[in-house]
């Protein structure tokens, strides 16, 4: 499971990850949670940023990962990628 992105705000430090299992998926996305989490919120990375599935995450925690994936977007993909290829993915961090 590679992570592409850790957020860390304030309150909380969220892991955005690619899952091995999932390089047969054509669609982009990314998993995202934080720690405790046991199910991760899905997002899909195109053709726009939208949720596939909440996880464990509430509206507002999913509202904030969402606007993290938008910024974040052409870096995911250019990542995803490269996960796809097999090729190493780098980890990008940011402190807010």
């Amino acid at each position: 499971m590679p992570k592409v992105l850790i957020y860390a705000t304030a309150k909380v430090i969220w892991t955005f990850l690619f899952y091995g299992t999932d390089s047969n998926e054509n669609r982009a996305h990314v998993h995202v949670g934080k720690a405790g989490n046991k199910k991760l919120c899905k997002i899909w990375l195109e053709p726009e940023v939208s949720v596939a599935d909440n996880g464990e995450l509430t509206d507002k925690q999913v509202n904030q990962v969402v606007a993290i994936a938008k910024k974040y977007q052409e870096k995911f993909l250019d990542q995803w990628q490269k996960f796809q290829n097999g090729d190493k993915v780098r980890i990008i961090k940011v402190n807010e």
